[in-house]
């Protein structure tokens, strides 16, 4: 029995020490943060997860698309949209060159409820709008740094460059490590 008790705390320590390690592992890079102080968008029922990034605290919204019967619209599952926070938080729709090169989400389903994502700019990075068997809501994901993370935001570091050619420094992913429920940032140099 006793022997059983040694085992079991031995057991809790490694999990603890696996979990401190995995926190450390998933410390973000604070350097060369924006100057910029950017606002949380709250109160949009139906939201995916956000996109800001530099010059401007102007947030882009990716908003789940159902349609009249409450069911996710397979053409379009996702809405995608301005809110100008430099203008009093109005909603403005993506303009065409915007929604064609920019910020625009290209969707192709590949099970029923399922979606593989895609930005227009940016393909290499594909993500994945799905139904969680936790709480049967729908949910981005992404695998970055073999984590598959339930995405809340993304923050775009740009500093210079032109409008058809922004200079990235790096890219930051937040949301929830699916393996072990906790916060994670994830930065990509680009």
């Amino acid at each position: 029995m006793k022997r059983v008790k040694v085992i079991g705390r031995l057991v809790l320590v490694l999990m603890l020490l696996g979990t401190f390690s995995s926190v450390i592992a998933q410390t973000v890079d604070r350097s060369d943060p924006s100057p910029l102080k950017f606002p949380t968008p709250k109160g949009i029922k139906n939201q995916l997860f956000y996109l800001q990034r530099d010059p401007n605290t102007n947030t882009i919204i990716c908003e789940l698309n159902l349609d009249d019967k409450g069911q996710v619209n397979r053409k379009e599952p996702i809405l995608v949209y301005w809110l100008r926070f430099g203008e009093k938080g109005e909603k403005k729709d993506l303009n065409y060159i915007q929604r064609k090169f920019a910020y625009g989400i290209q969707a192709k389903e590949i099970a029923k409820n399922q979606f593989e994502l895609r930005f227009v700019s940016h393909k290499k990075i594909p993500m994945y709008l799905m139904e969680s068997n936790e709480d049967h809501k729908f949910h981005v994901y992404v695998t970055v740094n073999n984590k598959k993370i339930e995405l809340d935001k993304i923050f775009l570091r740009i500093e210079g460059g032109s409008f058809w050619l922004p200079n990235v420094k790096y890219v930051e992913l937040t949301g929830t490590n699916t393996a072990n429920n906790t916060r994670v940032v994830e930065r990509i140099k680009v």
